[in-house]
């Protein structure tokens, strides 16, 4: 799964705002808070504004906050939010692809990897990292060595370095 700057910059701005309360938040503090180019902020905070994540108000007094309490904002809402569905193929969903003869089995790889992003990322909330108690089932899964292991790189046929996650 390849996280966007997007993704990364509007989590980390809804955790900001997470972290204020429902006092409002300008964006210039938003983006030297969290080291974001203020002209992106200005984009991600539109697309959390028209996706229902937070609230906006103009003027001295105004600002951004949470439009629901951190606790009903999942990682996969903000995703969604921000960047469309949490896996596709192609631009596509997963269930709406079709491969024949010996592939035919690999729509069922790509559903189970949403499954297994979904149970992740619709697991964890904005207050779960604002708060820093993250589910004890990501605790669990970060204690494994084997999650913090780098995959060597594959060469592909061009010659051109692929990193493996």
């Amino acid at each position: 799964m390849h996280i966007t700057a997007k993704v990364d910059y509007a989590v980390r701005t809804l955790i900001e705002l997470a972290a204020a309360g429902q006092s409002p938040s300008k964006a210039e503090f938003l983006a030297h808070a969290q080291t974001i180019p203020h002209k992106f902020l200005e984009a991600v905070l539109a697309d959390l504004r028209r996706g229902g994540l937070v609230n906006s108000r103009r003027g001295p007094d105004g600002g951004y906050w949470l439009a629901r309490p951190a606790e009903d904002i999942t990682i996969a809402d903000v995703i969604r939010t921000v960047e469309g569905p949490l896996a596709s193929v192609r631009g596509e969903r997963p269930e709406d692809v079709e491969y024949g003869g010996p592939a035919a089995k690999l729509q069922d790889v790509w559903i189970a990897v949403r499954v297994n992003l979904r149970a992740v990322l619709e697991n964890v909330s904005v207050a779960d990292i604002a708060e820093q108690r993250l589910p004890n089932f990501l605790t669990e899964l970060t204690a494994d060595p084997g999650a913090w292991k780098r995959r060597p790189r594959t060469v592909t046929a061009a010659g051109e370095d692929a990193q493996r996650g």
